[in-house]
């Protein structure tokens, strides 16, 4: 009598609303402990008002229509996000169902989400149930969407469930049609015991806690199981449900969805798509887990102090645990000391890490700007991988690729990840924005229309430039309207050049970057000026040059300042003189050193913040 579902919607469909009244709904939470986007337990998801992490819950329904009417099921629901940066995790939460709830704002229509985690559902062969949300709002077109949504899906628009997360109304009935449509776990309850781990966090007092679905078998307490991809043994000091919170059970069996924990500290022992079974008479075949997902964007990240370089360490270790799209290896920089270079899915996805490691680790960071991953070909057959601009051959300080490799000869080929972008909007949009696409270096595969009004164009896009800006400039050419989603295609070659920074002569890696050759100029110039205005005069005059290669494209000079401090002391009292001296040493403390030019840790901060280009949206 199980069933197990997720809820899938673009961003602001009204997702962890729709759970909220579930819960309410079936009891789970009383009113007087009830709050909005209960199931959204980190503060930076309360504040931005988005899911970042998927949670799962377990709620009991007695059915009240339908042929099982009278009868109690146990429904496992998990929120998912509706980010494209945490596609990750919604593709985690559909392998641990057999259904999902495409939730429709009835108010804006399909969006680009929306059909991205559609077709997520399809490839994972989950029975969908579309439903039309915020049905009270005075805007509401239900007729239309319905109409819309059944034309995608293949279904008749009469049975698109219409409800409002926020006033209760046709949840009930939504919640009956769960129990009629989504079809009942399939599994062996006498065969050893299988279960895949789809998430795990990291608590402070009783170690590494491990989300599993149960595929066979039955997880028993005070059991000794075994992680099939380490052979790693432990004994289960505690295997429980979320209800919504942790609640201790005997045992979970077939098509349940639980938690364990061993009281192991190491972070390693418990990774996500590993399968869990007895250490005793255990099963031999693994589940087949889940696909890896490839950093779309990388960065990197650095303390401040760098006396905190091992607790950022222990910090990225125990994030990964929760966040399994989370890549990281170390990184040395001759400007910002030793740092992690970390991949990411996105550009809101690096936002989220740098805040969690910043709230939740108490460390101060610097992150470098964000940069595609790049294939370097060199003319003597030999190829390998830019993840950082510092490793790309022929710059202007010797740079050489792949941690201090000595390229041979010239490039011959630069390849860059493209990505294949879908955007929904109103068609009195379409001018602009196929001009801004064409204006990113895109090529347009494809335009349907999906209505009268709505427009679904398909272009193939670099993934530099959509990473930075790109998002921020279609919803401002769309009124709001827009709605991107991207995901990888391969990758296609591109005139790419490295462009450093120079100070006093001296190559400063921190601010290199890799841009396309028609917009390195442009980028050099920025830079330059910018840091003209962070850099503070020095007791010499400073020239701030861009260069690619030896040539130089762009040069600003900051003027050199008087060195006596006290050339307008004439006599006075001593102690003056002492304060201005003690104020000057003062500043010189503040001042980061980079070759022979003192440059603030503030300088960094701002002018990596952007990288020299408009700074992405949240």
């Amino acid at each position: 009598m199980i069933r197990n579902f997720c809820i899938i919607a673009h961003i602001d469909h009204g997702k962890s609303t729709l759970a909220d009244r579930m819960l309410q709904l079936t009891g789970v939470v009383e009113g007087r402990q009830m709050r909005e986007q209960y199931l959204d337990r980190m503060d930076i998801e309360r504040e931005r008002g988005i899911t970042i992490k998927s949670q799962a819950v377990r709620l009991p329904w007695t059915a009240t229509a339908g042929e099982g009417a009278g009868q109690t099921y146990v429904l496992n629901m998990i929120d998912t996000p509706g980010h494209v940066d945490f596609t990750y995790e919604v593709s985690r939460s559909l392998a641990a169902c057999e259904g999902a709830v495409l939730v429709v704002d009835a108010a804006q229509g399909i969006e680009a989400q929306t059909l991205a985690n559609l077709y997520l559902a399809i490839d994972a062969d989950l029975h969908l149930i579309p439903v039309l949300n915020k049905i009270d709002l005075p805007g509401a077109q239900p007729e239309k969407y319905a109409a819309e949504l059944a034309h995608i899906i293949g279904c008749d628009a009469g049975d698109v469930i219409r409800v409002s997360a926020k006033t209760g109304e046709g949840v009930e009935h939504l919640l009956n049609e769960i129990v009629a449509q989504v079809s009942p776990p399939v599994g062996d309850a006498d065969a050893p015991s299988r279960a895949m781990i789809f998430d795990s966090i990291y608590d402070t007092y009783r170690g590494v806690v491990t989300y599993v679905r149960v595929i066979d078998g039955k997880l028993s307490h005070r059991e000794r199981i075994k992680m099939m991809s380490t052979g790693a043994v432990h004994e289960m000091l505690e295997v429980g449900v979320i209800a919504p919170e942790p609640t201790k059970a005997q045992e979970i069996g077939v098509g349940e969805v639980g938690y364990l924990i061993t009281g192991v500290k190491d972070v390693r022992q418990s990774r996500v798509g590993d399968t869990v079974t007895s250490s005793v008479n255990g099963a031999t075949h693994a589940l087949p887990g889940y696909r890896h997902p490839n950093p779309m964007v990388y960065a990197g990240l650095y303390p401040i102090d760098g006396d905190d370089y091992p607790a950022l360490r222990d910090a990225l270790d125990r994030l990964q645990l929760n966040d399994a799209a989370l890549m990281f290896e170390p990184e040395t920089s001759g400007a910002l000391g030793f740092g992690f270079r970390c991949g990411f899915l996105g550009l809101l996805h690096m936002e989220i890490v740098r805040e969690r490691l910043e709230r939740e680790f108490d460390l101060d960071l610097i992150s470098t700007s964000p940069n595609a991953v790049y294939r370097v070909e060199m003319e003597d057959g030999t190829e390998f991988e830019v993840t950082n601009p510092s490793e790309f051959p022929g710059g202007s300080g010797g740079s050489s690729p792949q941690k201090g490799t000595s390229p041979t000869g010239k490039v011959a080929a630069v390849y860059e990840p493209v990505v294949h972008a879908t955007i929904i909007s109103p068609s009195d949009y379409i001018g602009s924005i196929m001009e801004l696409c064409q204006g990113r270096r895109g090529s347009l595969l494809g335009m349907d229309y999906l209505s009268a009004e709505r427009v679904e164009l398909r272009y193939t896009v670099p993934l530099a430039e959509i990473v930075f800006d790109f998002f921020d400039q279609l919803k401002s050419r769309t009124k709001g309207y827009g709605s991107l989603d991207y995901e990888p295609t391969g990758e296609e070659p591109a005139d790419l050049v490295k462009v450093d920074i120079m100070l006093h002569g001296e190559t400063v890696d921190a601010f290199s970057a890799i841009v396309h050759r028609d917009s390195a100029y442009s980028y050099g110039v920025s830079l330059a000026r910018k840091l003209k205005e962070l850099i503070p005069r020095q007791q010499f005059e400073v020239p701030i040059q861009a260069a690619i290669g030896s040539r130089i494209i762009a040069r600003e000079t900051v003027r050199a300042m008087r060195k006596d401090v006290l050339a307008k002391c004439y006599g006075g009292d001593i102690t003056r003189k002492r304060k201005l001296l003690e104020r000057q040493k003062e500043g010189k403390k503040r001042m980061k050193t980079v070759g022979r030019v003192e440059v603030p840790q503030e300088a960094f901060i701002a002018a990596l913040s952007t990288g020299g280009t408009p700074e992405k949206g949240k």
